[in-house]
This record gives structure tokens, sequence and C-alpha cells, in this order.
């Protein structure tokens, strides 16, 4: 059930680069931005050469350093949290909602303190993060939002893309719906963090050889950018089959006890990076749909300051996270790529309901 084929037009349009003898940051890139920026509903979309990268940028051009705090989900990749360590300032780790796995806003607001300058909201698997109760309290306390988006491009919440409310961070890992193998893109509607973010990617370089701040390499490469827009075109195609797809895992897999199903709201369309389901003895369900042939996987299988980096570390401040740790035990992954069938799901269904009932001893 291998999920990903990138097709002949991509092909040409990285030959098309190749040809024209460009291969650093150039005209491609600038078509990506715009049309990156068009899917965000933003009036900048820059690129960047990860993530990551995306992450550190938009935190260190909103004026994020030392002496700061900046408060992260959870449950979620560990970029979330490095990225803030990158910029000097201080991680504090606030807890996830049980329903969908983002940002409790009850917990951002405990966690804020006077020190707190900027807030990271995870759009995690695909689903957007409840930006309706979130920014209410983002404002309140005067706090810069970034919108970590590396699993959510082209995700609503509300009338909203994700990425058009705060500044946006969107990842183009081989992993992700939009794929690049590494590459990343800011978004913002500020005129002023935007023109600090392309000084900042570009070794502090506004002009040849005239270095205003200290930078950083992040260009993205007209490379990347060619296997990008291609698969901007089609995008749409995609999501609405890996809508479809967990529509019908949702059919399928609807009252098997032992097995919770991924929050689904109208408000908050989520673009289906990942399909995860909750159940006990993950590792044991997860085996028999290898023996079965179903691919799984976990995301993730530990808060984030439980990893060792940031375990003990001294600017990683952790507060009490149980959603998070039970997430961290019982979430699985389930295929909804948009190469699948509906024989695929209907074998990945069945493999599911075999594996809880064999656990359950029925």
């Amino acid at each position: 059930m291998t999920g990903f084929a990138l097709g002949p037009e991509v092909e040409e349009s990285v030959l098309a680069v190749l040809r024209s003898g460009r291969l650093s940051a150039g005209p491609t890139v600038a078509r990506l931005e715009d049309a990156f920026a068009h899917l965000c509903g933003t009036r900048h979309a820059l690129a960047v050469n990860t993530g990551t990268a995306a992450l550190e940028a938009a935190l260190e051009a909103a004026g994020v350093g030392p002496g700061d705090e900046v408060v992260v989900p959870a449950f979620t990749f560990v970029a979330t949290a490095t990225a803030v360590l990158a910029t000097g300032a201080d991680v504090v780790v606030a807890d996830v909602r049980p329903d969908d796995h983002t940002l409790d806003p009850a917990a951002l607001a405990a966690a804020i303190g006077p020190r707190t300058r900027a807030v990271v909201v995870v759009h995690l698997f695909g689903r957007p993060a409840d930006l309706g109760a979130i920014m209410p309290i983002v404002r309140r306390h005067g706090l810069h939002l970034v919108e970590d988006a590396a699993q959510a491009h082209g995700a609503r919440a509300g009338d909203r893309a994700v990425g058009a409310t705060g500044t946006g961070a969107f990842s183009f890992h081989a992993t992700k719906n939009l794929a690049a193998g590494e590459g990343g893109m800011v978004t913002t509607d500020d005129d002023a963090l935007a023109d600090r973010v392309r000084v900042l990617r570009n070794q502090g370089m506004r002009a040849p050889y005239e270095h205003e701040v200290v930078g950083h390499n992040w260009r993205m490469t007209e490379l990347a950018a060619a296997v990008l827009l291609p698969q901007l075109a089609r995008y749409p195609e995609q999501v609405a089959r890996r809508r479809a797809h967990a529509a019908r895992l949702d059919e399928l897999l609807d009252g098997v006890a032992g097995v919770e199903l991924p929050e689904s709201t109208p408000e908050r369309e989520s673009v289906w990076h990942r399909y995860v389901i909750r159940v006990d003895d993950r590792d044991a369900v997860a085996a028999h749909l290898r023996a079965r042939g179903v691919e799984t996987g976990v995301h993730y299988p530990r808060p984030v300051h439980e990893h060792d980096c940031c375990r003990g570390h001294p600017r990683v401040h952790a507060r009490p996270a149980p959603v998070a740790e039970d997430l961290a035990r019982r979430c699985l992954s389930l295929p909804v790529h948009p190469l699948l069938d509906d024989a695929d799901l209907r074998t990945v269904a069945t493999a599911v309901r075999e594996a809880v009932g064999r656990r359950a001893g029925v």
C-alpha cells in the first residue's frame, strides 16, 4: 500500500530546470511562492529549504530570542520544540485535547507567563487546531502566533486556510501531502515580517555582499520547486481522495469496540495527512496489521518533552500533560493516502477488526 507517485509532469518540470542551468533559487521558486500564497490566501509565501527552517524563520523574524518563552503543544514532532530552542528562547510545553490532539486552549492559558512571547499551534495530522478558541487568548496577551502547518497544506479553519491567521510554517518533506524530499514555506500577511524572512534566509543579505544581519542559508533550490509545482495543480483532487478515504474508514470502523476514531468537524476541514486511531495494546494491533500486509505508523511514541534532547534541558519547561501521554501510548496511523482503492480500505478495516477482536478474546 505504498502512497506516493510523482508522475511524468514532475519529471518534465525537473528536466526543464536542469536544462535551464539555474539550480539555485530563481524563477521556479518564485512561481511556487505565488502559487502557495494563493493556496493559503496570504500576501506572502516565502520558500525555504526545510519545514524546520520555516519554523525557525517564523520565530526569528517575529523577534523571538533569548529570555523569551514560547508555548508549544506536548504532542507533536520534536522540531516544533527544537526550532524554539534554536532561537535561544525557552520552550513551555502545554497539554493537548483528547478529541483532536491539538493544543488545549485551557492548557495554553495556564502556561502563559510574563516572559511568554509567542505560541506555536500545530495543525496535527492535517486537522486545524481550534483557532477560534486560541486566538482570543493570543490577542489578550499580545502574543505572536506561529502555525506549525507542516502536515496541513490547504486545511481550513472556518473561512481561512491554515497559515493565514498567524505566521504559517509548512514542510515539504518526503512524507508530506505535498513533497519535494525536503523544503518549507513561511506564509504571512505582514509585509515587514516577510521582508525579514527574505533577508534571514539569504545569509542576512538584501543585496549581493551587503549583509544586514546574521542570517542563514535557508534557500530553496529550483529543483525542489520544480518537484512541487506540478503537484499543486492536482492537489485538490488528492485532498478529495484523502477525505473520501477517511470517511470510508469512519464508516467501516464505526462502532468497533476498542477503537477510537479521529475527530472530523466541518468547521475545521482536515486534509488527512494521517488517519490516526487510538487503541489499547497498540504494538499487538500494529503487528497483526503488518502480518496482513497493512502498513501502520506511530505518530508520536512520546510527548515532545520526553525526548532525550528535551528531557532535563534547562530551557524546556514541561507542565503536566496526561492527554499527550495517553495519546503517545495509544495512537496508531492507518493508510489514508490517495493511491488506495476501496478494496484496500476494506482490507485495512478487516485487519483492525481482527486485531482488536483477537486482543479482546472474541
